[in-house]
């Protein structure tokens, strides 16, 4: 069984490495290059970059696992993103492309942000830097999480004489390919790979639930009622206002994602966004579809067959082991960790970015070449991989909360002050640096007394740092440079 399945997965990690390759020959000379692409994305290629690298291990571990352990309510989460998405492209997505070159050819967030704001350019780039670097070590973590927990689940006892656990090594495992052909080949190795992963993701999210519902032993018909928990199928069952705000406010998280948003920037044109908006939201709804329906079916699967599954979170893993062929496995399984490593990629690139052009070239060496920049670009990379292993190496971590504490932080920190910087000229920089800072003030606050239970976080933590840019910027005075109208 484990044969077949390590002959798909090793493919599959040839195919990765194969395009870190070819993406080092073609543009990795260049900051511009390794950071962004040379601004040259394809629609297809950005738009499933940004789905790929936003989705994550989540998709098919924390929220099929949820809507396993919770029922269908828990599919709020999966609609609240999805219209959190499709506003971030409408409201984002072009003025960013438009505005991030006009303002100087700004290549990350922290930048662009500075040059909007240039009577505040230090302390939002030092500031906006260490939140990214911060938060991107925990996010990256819950990527490795997952990816140790497709090992443990998947590969018990791989490498039996190594001084490792099975989650250890899975961790290993992931960070050492996504590292190998991320350092290689820069932004447009990570979007090719996101674009490939993706397909894989559809492919799969597609395929499971219908043969877990219509295959041998399936759910379909009437034992999707028989799962023996009250109100399974109902979408309000047991749901509070807290809780559908809760579930909702995810959407909010898409306006301040760097990972995400730096994609507007790297198409290839304003007029191309549309077209990158239509592929992405027509791949996001198939794919949360695909998680909602193997979280419902696979509950019913196992209730009808008697299964036990210990961990929700790996609901994914263990169908796959049980109804596919063993080449066919490798492929679902090398579907979950395209969604694991594409986040995690898209993280470590933005991070280390943030540290390259945001630290050591602001502060160290300002007149670095293009050759240096980018090799301290592929040591930040590491450094922060590094970081990410260290958080990650608790085998009792929850993919989701993870995931939760990382989006919420960076939503409230960089959601409303990217929305207004982009849409409001009385904004100030004052005010944008009071925002950044409330939000993630009130999101760690938040978390630290324990509150999370009863309201997400990012809900706070959104509407403070709205308000306090709204009411800074009100009592203070742009800079003569960024008075230039909004797209």
């Amino acid at each position: 069984m484990q044969t077949g399945t390590l002959i798909s997965l090793a493919a599959y990690f040839v195919l990765m490495l194969g395009i870190g390759l070819y993406a080092w020959r073609k543009s990795t000379d260049t900051s511009e290059g390794y950071l962004l692409g040379g601004r040259n994305l394809h629609p297809a290629v950005a738009a499933l970059s940004a789905g790929a690298s936003d989705m994550s291990g989540w998709l098919l571990l924390g929220l099929p696992g949820a809507l396993y352990a919770a029922g269908l309510v828990e599919a709020w989460i999966g609609i609240g993103l999805f219209v959190g998405a499709l506003v971030n492209w409408i409201v984002v997505a072009p003025r960013l492309r438009k505005q991030s070159v006009e303002r100087g050819n700004a290549l990350t967030i922290p930048e662009f942000l500075s040059n909007r704001f240039p009577d505040k350019a230090i302390a939002l780039r030092t500031v906006s830097a260490l939140v990214i670097v911060l938060f991107f070590a925990v996010y990256t973590a819950s990527g490795l999480v997952a990816g140790g927990k497709l090992f443990e689940t998947a590969f018990p006892a791989l490498l039996p004489d190594l001084p490792l656990s099975d989650y250890m090594l899975g961790i290993w495992i992931t960070a050492g390919v996504v590292l190998a052909y991320t350092m290689v080949g820069g932004f447009l190795a990570v979007s090719l790979t996101d674009f490939v992963q993706g397909c894989i993701m559809l492919v799969a999210l597609v395929l499971m639930p219908l043969v877990v519902m219509f295959g041998e032993g399936g759910s379909a018909g009437g034992s999707l009622a028989e799962v023996p928990v009250e109100g399974f199928l109902s979408l309000t069952e047991g749901l509070t206002l807290l809780g559908f705000i809760s579930a909702v406010a995810w959407g909010l998280g898409y306006f301040g994602q760097p990972h995400i948003i730096v994609r507007f920037m790297a198409v290839r044109s304003v007029e191309a966004v549309t077209t990158a908006r239509n592929i992405a939201m027509s791949w996001m709804g198939v794919c949360v579809l695909g998680a909602v329906g193997l979280g419902i079916a696979g509950r019913a699967y196992v209730e009808r067959n008697g299964l036990a599954v210990e961990d929700p979170e790996t609901i994914f893993i263990v169908l796959a082991d049980l109804l596919f062929h063993p080449l066919i496995t490798g492929f679902l399984l090398a579907a979950l960790l395209a969604a694991i490593m594409s986040t995690i990629s898209s993280q470590l690139l933005v991070a280390s970015s943030s540290l390259t052009e945001d630290f050591y070239r602001l502060f160290l060496r300002k007149e670095a070449s293009e050759r240096e920049t980018v090799n301290v670009g592929r040591i930040s990379t590491l450094l922060v991989a590094l970081a990410a292993i260290v958080v990650a190496s608790d085998p009792d971590s929850q993919v989701l909360g993870l995931v939760s504490n990382a989006w919420a932080g960076f939503g409230a920190a960089f959601g409303p002050l990217i929305i207004l910087s982009l849409t409001w000229n009385r904004m100030t920089g004052a005010g944008a640096v009071a925002g950044l800072v409330t939000g993630t003030g009130v999101v760690a606050a938040w978390i630290a007394l324990g509150w999370s239970d009863w309201l997400y976080e990012i809900v706070p933590g959104f509407a403070a740092a709205w308000l306090a840019i709204w009411l800074v910027s009100k009592a203070t005075q742009p800079a003569a440079e960024a008075a230039v109208e909004p797209a």
